[in-house]
């Protein structure tokens, strides 16, 4: 039997939401005279100081809610017959991973090395393939190219001295014949994905922080002050860009966007949420999902990468919410308790994702209720497992595949929820998974590993 977990849920549509402080503040009280006081059902947005009257109030709305650590229908059995997504991670437009057709042994085949990636845990790296080769890079910002067998094909770095000694980390995205290079020193350029050549080099007013999507003749990234650009592939002209709001301290975060019928999705650092036309470079609408309180620490909050579904959009934070939205107003869906900043994936009409603590969760999509909660960590040892971390995790046929910031592959049966073994492949934290031709790739700090 199920148990569900009973939601209010509260829509608000918004023709139009301005990102300036003043309709903020308006709408934060629109939302607290229309809403319930229950800190699950609204989006919350940036508002002035509150009187000292209100503050029973907003110590209800904002208090801190305590992560789950109770297993939920722990003996449910989960079967899924749909069929497998195809398994394409250049280019993901809208970030959904799904199901994959995958169920391999696990057993170390190769490895891809290079220059050891100075604070690789604060990093959030991607592998490029190009058919069946792999293109990352290195400390100095070398662009790799390897082919099947750990043969390195070109390597090419276009980076002054001065620039190598300050170890650029560089954000990567593709299309068949188009290398986009991003980097968080403000530099952007494009190379011959074949020859590795330069095509052009162009500097940005601020570093990019964010993933890269690549949309016929455009390519679209966020930078450091929260302002979505969009480029030209052909010359690296910028067409158009959007600011939203900012803070004066920074998180390291990657953010994220997703593309979905003309349409680009994007997060900032302070849990705004926004969709604009892509065509224009207008704002459609805006729904931010923090206080007014996140200006002081944001730099504290990780948001999920947010992906999109047939009519949502979908991510999580580290503040124990789980957010549904919907994907032509951007009113909100549901909003679940669940602490995590990992990339949720739908598969059928179910989302699954794993909790800072390590659980896995089962989501209904449609209406946010809890199908199955069970605890994944259980094969740790209690003292050590508060220091254990997931970082990110992928379907396959039967199990599920969840990495961790302590070198560990978890093997997670689907159909009961619970952990098979635990493969240890390093002692520092691995990148989440990819998967091309029946084999698994992890990154760590000084190379790809490749297992079967």
């Amino acid at each position: 039997m199920v148990i569900q977990v009973s939601k209010k849920k509260h829509k608000k549509e918004f023709n139009e939401i301005s990102v300036n402080k003043i309709l903020r503040f308006f709408l934060f009280f629109l939302l607290i005279s229309n809403c319930s006081l229950n800190s699950e059902s609204s989006l919350w947005t940036k508002s002035k100081k509150i009187e000292a009257e209100k503050d029973l109030i907003v110590k209800e709305l904002f208090k801190d809610e305590e992560a789950r650590s109770k297993e939920i229908n722990s003996n449910l059995k989960i079967k899924l017959e749909s069929n497998f997504l195809e398994n394409n991670f250049n280019n993901n437009l809208k970030n959904n991973s799904g199901r994959i057709n995958y169920n391999g042994k696990l057993e170390s085949i190769s490895k891809y090395k290079f220059s050891k990636i100075d604070n690789f845990d604060q990093f959030e790296p991607e592998i490029i393939f190009d058919k069946n080769n792999i293109v990352f890079f290195d400390n100095k910002g070398s662009i790799l190219k390897f082919d099947q067998f750990s043969k390195l094909i070109w390597e090419k770095n276009y980076y002054t001295k001065a620039e190598k000694k300050l170890k650029p980390k560089l954000s990567l995205a593709n299309n068949d014949e188009i290398l986009i290079v991003a980097d968080n020193l403000a530099k952007y350029y494009s190379v011959n994905l074949k020859s590795g050549k330069l095509l052009w080099s162009k500097t940005n007013l601020a570093p990019f922080n964010s993933q890269i999507k690549i949309y016929k003749d455009m390519f679209f990234i966020t930078d450091f002050e929260n302002v979505l650009r969009c480029f030209s592939i052909k010359n690296g002209n910028e067409l158009w860009n959007v600011k939203t709001d900012t803070t004066f301290i920074k998180s390291q975060k990657k953010l994220s966007l997703v593309i979905s019928n003309e349409v680009v999705f994007f997060s900032n650092s302070i849990g705004d949420i926004s969709a604009v036309d892509i065509s224009t470079g207008n704002l459609i609408w805006q729904t931010p999902t923090q206080s007014s309180s996140i200006y002081e620490d944001a730099f504290l909050l990780k948001t999920s990468d947010i992906i999109v579904g047939d009519n949502e959009i979908l991510f999580s934070n580290n503040k124990n919410e789980f957010f549904s939205l919907d994907v032509n107003s951007g009113a909100l869906n549901w909003v679940q308790k669940i602490n995590s900043s990992l990339r949720p994936t739908i598969i059928e009409n179910l989302i699954f994702t794993v909790s800072i603590e390590g659980y896995l969760a089962v989501v209904e999509k449609e209406n946010g209720n809890i199908v199955r909660f069970t605890d994944v960590f259980d094969k740790f040892n209690k003292k050590k497992r508060p220091n254990i971390k997931p970082v990110g995790f992928l379907a396959g046929s039967k199990n599920i595949y969840l990495t961790t910031d302590s070198g560990q592959i978890i093997i997670i049966e689907i159909l009961n929820g619970k952990s098979s073994s635990i493969l240890k492949i390093d002692n520092e934290k691995l990148s989440r998974p990819f998967i091309l031709n029946q084999n698994l790739f992890v990154i760590k700090d000084n190379a790809i590993i490749k297992l079967n």
